[in-house]
């Protein structure tokens, strides 16, 4: 009985052994992608932003975490094609490609004030300059104010820091003095009045325009409405002037902060060929537009690999941002760290993000 219930438990281990042995040869006949699986022209470019003065040290470390796409800010308007030129230049020697530039500098045109034209002539030089000098996206912001006052850390999982934000910490903020208050229709008056001002010019020059989603979506931004701080505003944006150049910053967490699926979204807009930049964090949210909790990439809310698989599905070619880091102590004992939010992290912090975001994105191409 012994000698036959050892051959019986022996035949069992044999079996048990040659299961996974027929599986994984399965998966390898089945398997037509070559490894390492890399980045092509029509996949999602994993990208970091920097400063424009990145000099040599920063640009390898950059590297050293297999990325090769950067975004900075850009220089006051208007732009020339020399200094873009210049900038595309500098990241160029340390193996890094410039994808995309912000914007900024024309208040009176988010305003609607006096002396907008000016500036958005301005825009339109800086929009040719980037054309020429080979700058295929420009980001830019459009809101009355921003309502980074509801900003807070938490603290995560190990101590780590945490962005959070509360909507009731700031609501009844008054308007700030140099802003002004502003109505959410005549928002939607000043940003028509530039977008059929300067997406003609970007058709032309060959250019992008990637508009930030409002972040913090709040309902009310001191007393300022808020035109891309809902879905069916960033979908009112688009169709404004009717144009690839007339795009969105597709950001998933911020998606998620308005309690919509970030992969319906993304699918909506990636359709119709008007996702210009993205975005790619992680939320919990505890009221839709008001209360939030920005986590690691594998903690929140949103399903990080469904994003990206829909992603590599539209064939979205451009780049992908893993922002945000969270704050870990490996940064906060660097004397020199400056968290840009609180709560937020450095170099350590995006160097989670960046390895997160590479296996997310090999994953997806290995199903495609």
């Amino acid at each position: 009985m012994r000698s036959l219930s050892r051959r019986r438990a022996l035949q069992a281990m044999a079996a048990a052994g040659a299961a996974p042995a027929v599986s994984l040869g399965a998966a390898k006949e089945t398997s037509k992608k070559e490894w390492p699986i890399t980045e092509g022209p029509d996949t999602p470019k994993i990208c970091l932003g920097v400063r424009a003065d990145l000099d040599e040290t920063g640009m390898r470390r950059i590297k050293q975490l297999g990325v090769d796409y950067v975004l900075t800010g850009g220089p006051k308007i208007p732009w020339t094609e020399e200094e873009v030129r210049r900038r595309i230049e500098h990241f160029k020697k340390g193996g890094l490609t410039l994808c995309n530039m912000m914007i900024g500098g024309f208040k009176n045109t988010i305003y609607g004030r006096p002396g907008r034209d000016e500036e958005i002539d301005k825009v339109r030089q800086s929009i040719r300059a980037a054309g020429k000098a080979g700058l295929p996206v420009i980001e830019y912001n459009f809101y009355a104010h921003r309502l980074v006052e509801g900003y807070y850390e938490e603290t995560g999982r190990g101590g780590a820091g945490l962005t959070a934000f509360d909507y009731d910490r700031v609501k009844d903020l008054p308007p700030l003095p140099d802003e002004g208050a502003h109505s959410l229709e005549e928002m939607w008056d000043n940003i028509t009045y530039f977008l059929k001002a300067v997406v003609p010019v970007a058709e032309e020059a060959g250019v992008r325009l990637a508009l930030h989603p409002n972040d913090p979506p709040a309902p009310v931004s001191r007393g300022s409405g808020q035109i891309m701080a809902t879905v069916a505003g960033w979908k009112r944006l688009i169709e404004i002037v009717p144009s690839p150049a007339n795009g969105i910053t597709f950001d998933c967490g911020v998606t998620r902060e308005l309690g919509e699926d970030p992969v319906e979204v993304c699918r909506y807009f990636g359709a119709r060929d008007r996702i210009n930049h993205a975005h790619f964090r992680n939320v919990r949210v505890r009221k839709p537009y008001e209360k939030y909790v920005e986590v690691f990439p594998d903690e929140g809310q949103v399903d990080m690999f469904a994003v990206m698989r829909e992603l590599v599905k539209l064939k979205y070619p451009r780049a992908l941002y893993p922002e945000h880091p969270r704050a870990l102590d490996a940064d906060r004992e660097r004397r020199d760290f400056k968290p840009y939010y609180p709560g937020g992290g450095g170099y350590t912090g995006l160097a989670y993000n960046v390895g997160y975001a590479r296996a997310m994105l090999q994953a997806a191409l290995s199903l495609a």
